[in-house]
Formats: C-alpha cells, sequence, structure tokens
C-alpha cells in the first residue's frame, strides 16, 4: 500500500512538473539530462514568499494578454482583458476583475464582439463558431492563438538578406547610437499601429542558452529599441548583459507572454540562470505583474502592414530617367516591401528599369498624363502585351486639392527648388509651365536644356519647392545659376536683373508634421541618385519638414535633401523585415578612394535620370573660387521644431 501510495504522490507531482500557466516547465530538471537541479516541490513553494491579493492588475490599454485562466495564481478577466492576481478577482470563479465586469458581459454585443474575434471578418457564424462561444474561455483564446498562426503562414515571409561584415546591432552598440522609432515612418508596415512599444516590454522568445534537443522558450525584455529591431536580455538575468541578443521584433520568433500557454510551447528557463530560482513560477508571476508585452493581434497586424495593393503585371505611367520632364508607361515587375521594380514597356532585354516606392510622387495611373497637360512618351506598343493590365487609380498616392481660381503660380515666378539630378543642393528655380491640378514644371536657371527636356514636375504642394529666401533665413548653401558672376548671390538683385517676380509665400505648402526625427538619428534611406539601392544612412540637419540625409561612409557632398514623409525613408531593420538587400556604410578603403575610382561612380550616378552631365555644387564652388571670393550663408543653427513655424523672409526689394 505504501509503494502505491508513493506512486501516486510521483504521478501527481510528475503532471505537475510537466505544465503550468504560462506553458513552462516548473523545474529545468524536468526536461533536462541534468538531474542535479532542484525541481519544484512543497519545500520549494516556501522559499519565495507568496503573492499578496493586493497586487496591481495588468491592464494592457484594452488588449487581452492571452494567458489562460487555471489555478496559477493568474487570471484574466472574461470581459475588459485584464490579467491579474487570481485571488484578487471577484466571484468565486474568478472569471472577471471588478462587479461592474461581471454585470457587463451578460451584454449580447460583448459576446459578439469575442466571437468575431475568432472569426475571419465578413463571413457568417459557422457550427464551429456557436460551439467555441459555448466553450470556456481558454478554448476560445487557444482557438483565437491557432487562427492567428494560420494565418501568419499563409503570409509567404522573405527571408533575411544577411550583409557580410555589417549587423545594425553591432553598429548601434558599439557606437552608442540612437535609431530612428519606427513611428517615424508611417508608410512602412507598423508606422501607424506601433503603439507603446518600447524599452520594458516583454515578450517570449527562443531560448537559446540551453542544450534540449527541442526549441523552447523563455521571457525577455526589451533593453533598447532601435526602429524593428530590439536588444533584448532573458527574464532572471538582472543587470547581467553578458548574453543580450538583438532580433527584430517584427520577426516570426517573437511572440506576446502568454503565446507558448496557448500554443502548447514549453517555457525553460536559461541554463545560465537556472539556478537563482527553485520556483520559477512564481519568480514569472511576480516579475510580469505590471508588465507590458506586445498586443495578441501583433503579428497579424505585421501580415497586414507587409501586403501591397501592387502586383506584377501592372501598367504605370513613371517619370522618362532620360528626359524628366515626360513620362513613359512601365510594368510592374517585382514588389519588395513596398518598394517597385518597373521595366520601361519597350525595354526588350528588361534591363531599363526604374526603382521607386509605390507612393512615390514619380508615378501615376495610365492617362495622368494627359489629364494634366503633361508631355508623355507614346509607346511604339500599340496593344497591351497579354497579361499586363492598367493598375486602378486609388492605387497611387493623393495630392491635396488645391484652388487655383484665385492668386495663383505663373510662367516664369522665381523659386528655389531641390534639384533632382543632385539631391544635395536647393537652386535658383523657374515656374516653366503650369499644369492642371496643382502640377507645375520647373526648371533649374543657369543649367536647362535648350528643348526643356530636364524641365520636371513638382505639384504645388510639394515640400519639396520654396519661396524666394528660404535658404537663406534657414542657413542652408543656395546654388546660384550657372555662370552667374555676382557673388554672394542676392536674391533681390537677381529679380531686378531678370525682369522676374518672386512666386507669393502663400502659396507653398508651409505645413510641417509632428515628424519625430532629431539630429543623428540613424535610418534606412533609398539613395534617389540610384533608387535600387537603400543604405546605412543618418540625418545631419533638420530644418522645420526638410531633412538632410547623410550616408554612412561617404563624403557629405553626397548627402541628399529629403521629406520627413518621404516613402524612401524605412526604420532600422525594414530591408530585414522585408527581405531587400542592405548596403552597408563603405569601409575605410572605400572612403580613402573616394577622390578617385568611388567618387567618380558617384557622379554618374545622374545618368540615372539624364544622358548629359551635370555639375555637383562642390564642382560649381571650386570653379568659382578660382577666381573670386565666394560665400556661403552662415547663421542661424537648424530648426528642430516639429510645429508649423514662420520661416520665410520678406520678398519686397
Amino acid at each position: 500500500m505504501e509503494n502505491t501510495k508513493d506512486l501516486t504522490e510521483h504521478s501527481s507531482r510528475t503532471e505537475r512538473k510537466r505544465r503550468d500557466s504560462f506553458g513552462m516547465f516548473d523545474g529545468y530538471d524536468s526536461c533536462s539530462e541534468d538531474t542535479s537541479s532542484s525541481s519544484s516541490s512543497d519545500e520549494s513553494e516556501e522559499e519565495v514568499a507568496p503573492l499578496p491579493s493586493s497586487l496591481p492588475i495588468i491592464k494592457n490599454n484594452g488588449q487581452v494578454y492571452t494567458y489562460p485562466d487555471g489555478k496559477s495564481g493568474m487570471a484574466t478577466c472574461e470581459m475588459c482583458g485584464m490579467v491579474g492576481v487570481r485571488d484578487a478577482f471577484y466571484s468565486k470563479t474568478k472569471r472577471f476583475c471588478s462587479v461592474s465586469c461581471s454585470r457587463s458581459y451578460s451584454s449580447n454585443s460583448k459576446k459578439a464582439s469575442i466571437l468575431a474575434r475568432l472569426q475571419v471578418t465578413g463571413k457568417p457564424p459557422t457550427k464551429k463558431a456557436k460551439v467555441l462561444q459555448k466553450q470556456p474561455l481558454v478554448a476560445k483564446l487557444a482557438a483565437y492563438a491557432q487562427y492567428q498562426a494560420t494565418l501568419q503562414n499563409q503570409v509567404k515571409t522573405k527571408t533575411a538578406v544577411p550583409v557580410e561584415g555589417f549587423s545594425w546591432g553591432n553598429y548601434i552598440t558599439s557606437n552608442n547610437l540612437t535609431a530612428a522609432p519606427v513611428t517615424c515612418f508611417k508608410h512602412a508596415p507598423m508606422g501607424t499601429c506601433w503603439g507603446d512599444i518600447s524599452e520594458g516590454v516583454r515578450v517570449e522568445v527562443p531560448n537559446t542558452d540551453c542544450s534540449l534537443p527541442t526549441k523552447v522558450f523563455w521571457i525577455a525584455g526589451i533593453v533598447k529599441l532601435a526602429g524593428y529591431n530590439a536588444l533584448l536580455r532573458y527574464e532572471g538575468f538582472e543587470n547581467d548583459s553578458s548574453i543580450d541578443f538583438w532580433c527584430n521584433v517584427c520577426g516570426s520568433d517573437i511572440h506576446p507572454v502568454g503565446w507558448c500557454a496557448t500554443s502548447g510551447k514549453p517555457l525553460v528557463p536559461p541554463r545560465t540562470i537556472q539556478h537563482k530560482y527553485t520556483n520559477w513560477k512564481a519568480f514569472l508571476v511576480k516579475r510580469l505583474t505590471g508588465a507590458k508585452t506586445l498586443p495578441p493581434d501583433f503579428s497579424q497586424k505585421v501580415s497586414e502592414g507587409m501586403q501591397y495593393p501592387f502586383k506584377p503585371s501592372m501598367r504605370v505611367e513613371v517619370v522618362d530617367k532620360t528626359h524628366l520632364c515626360r513620362t513613359r508607361v512601365a510594368v510592374v515587375d517585382s514588389v519588395i516591401g513596398g518598394r517597385l521594380r518597373l521595366v520601361y514597356e519597350e525595354s526588350e532585354d528588361k534591363n531599363d528599369d526604374f526603382w521607386c516606392h509605390m507612393y512615390s510622387p514619380l508615378i501615376h495611373h495610365i492617362g495622368w498624363s494627359r489629364s494634366i497637360g503633361h508631355r508623355f512618351k507614346r509607346s511604339d506598343i500599340t496593344k497591351k502585351q497579354d497579361g499586363h493590365y492598367d493598375a486602378p487609380p486609388h492605387l497611387f498616392a493623393k495630392v491635396k486639392e488645391v484652388d487655383p481660381s484665385g492668386e495663383w503660380f505663373k510662367e516664369g515666378m522665381k523659386l528655389e527648388a531641390i534639384d533632382p539630378l543632385n539631391l544635395s543642393a536647393i537652386c535658383v528655380a523657374t515656374i516653366r509651365k503650369v499644369l492642371a491640378d496643382g502640377y507645375l514644371m520647373i526648371g533649374i536657371d543657369g543649367s536647362e536644356a535648350a528643348d526643356g527636356s530636364d524641365w520636371f514636375c513638382y505639384h504645388a504642394t510639394s515640400p519639396s519647392i520654396f519661396p524666394v529666401g528660404f535658404c537663406e533665413i534657414n542657413a542652408i548653401e543656395l546654388t546660384p545659376p550657372r555662370g552667374y558672376a555676382k557673388l554672394p548671390f542676392k536674391w533681390f538683385d537677381y529679380l531686378r536683373e531678370t525682369d522676374s517676380i518672386a512666386a507669393p509665400v502663400k502659396l507653398f505648402n508651409k505645413e510641417v508634421p509632428n515628424h519625430g526625427f532629431h539630429i543623428r538619428m540613424k535610418l534606412e534611406a533609398v539613395d534617389l541618385m540610384e533608387p535600387r539601392l537603400v543604405c546605412v544612412a543618418t540625418v545631419t540637419r533638420i530644418i522645420h519638414r526638410l531633412l538632410r540625409i547623410h550616408f554612412d561612409g561617404w563624403e557629405e557632398e553626397y548627402d541628399q535633401w529629403v521629406d520627413c514623409e518621404s516613402p524612401d525613408l524605412y526604420p532600422v531593420g525594414w530591408c530585414q523585415l522585408t527581405g531587400y538587400q542592405l548596403q552597408p556604410p563603405a569601409p575605410q578603403t572605400s572612403r580613402d578612394s573616394q577622390s578617385s575610382s568611388s567618387k567618380q561612380k558617384k557622379k554618374a550616378k545622374s545618368q540615372q535620370y539624364k544622358g548629359h552631365k551635370k555639375m555637383t555644387s562642390l564642382q560649381l564652388k571650386e570653379e568659382l573660387l578660382d577666381g573670386e571670393e565666394y560665400n556661403f550663408l552662415q547663421g542661424a543653427s537648424d530648426q528642430e521644431s516639429n510645429g508649423s513655424a514662420s520661416y520665410y523672409i520678406k520678398q519686397e526689394p
């Protein structure tokens, strides 16, 4: 009889060891070959002080943690989704955190909303769903987790593209750098729903510090965020950073706390610290009460953010890179992370291509050029090729509506504009033609082609055009017209000499969004002079909504002025998430040789857009310095305010 009793007790203890409410093994030795470690026992329960019932209940901004209820010390309110210590919950069943939640649960609308989360939107309830409605919350949450997993598997995940010798994590840690937050990039996945993911948030990740043959998990906290990437530390390591590791928060191996429990995955403490506690369950309850984790639908939102409406074989109108003044028909060849590789329709070998983001102002629906009076190169192909079809107009980025009926831009008016052939320069420019719907054809003074083939189209609300005096008031170098000898350049003198007038200040876009960028923040940015490349970059200046982007490892000559809402800027980790190739900083050898071969290669990039060469601002400065003194405007420090400001000077001579 004694043997039978011992066997029963042993069986009961073994069953308790297997899994608790966190999905973890109570004792590390219950799933390890090392049997010397202490397992959970009646004595070990007393070594960790019991949790008082007055401990605060976790609330995650209305998001429901995916803990199942059980006799584990933790409970989830079936009404509001709050998680807390079981003993602090209301009623004998411990299903609700308060009397009000208990009463509210009887509402049919709440029951319907719980059911809706378990089904595909828009489909009528199935027999299976009706059965789920009658099941306890544990089953509902498990079904919801299974639904999420199925949804995630349906989306083809691109493998990360490794960059030999470069790691964002090492780069940021070794240089103590800061990255721009994901919320700065509204066009990127999770850009508008990143929420309050920050340092201190807990997640469940694979445990690499163990010798088990199967994949196990453990809880880790975010120590530092850099875009999509997070520096994680396993729970229990306290201030020990010896095995901290970087990973992409949007990756497939990152889960909210509670995912292991609903998915039947084991939580196993790292081998390095397994000896620190004998009751890991109580340790986790104590550490996780009041902590934040990812929302339960986080992976679903990531998947949704990586669904792109543009598909291969769609036809669009895009700027002609050899003649900026006109557009051509191109066909979408591939889509990576929302970036489109467009092949011009007449290209036989498909090598005549152009890269841009799907929200780029350079692409439009078929028929756009005719509708606004823009020049268009007709294709020699008389009919669409098999399988090609026009991209629907609603897929393209919308521009603000304008009212040209009153005071408006006119041909011959002067302004300042970013040179599309040399994006490091803001130049003296002229409105050459006024098109419909607020579009303008702009030419750079002193360097225009005789046939106007280098005019380019900007919308009146474009953040790349500025009123006369913008550069002076903001201490930016203004590139004068080529060959203009009266230096330093003065707008008032130039307007008199050319018998011109400045475009009225009130016609320009003065809106400055609260973008969140700061100087020295790291990001991934497209080299717009060779737009197939996405590079490691830094914000070096901020002028209201205008950012100066520096490509790490390259000379300042190749910096580019970019708008804060440009779809060509991405958070750190975007390339890894989408499978796009990231260009690392130029190595020391490249920096040393920039004065020769590498510099020539960079200067040749303007051929992406145009057949003839164009002098860079640095070349122009050197040429002018040859005979006379040349002083660029100096003065005011960069404006980092994210609010609107009056930053234009008076224009009267």
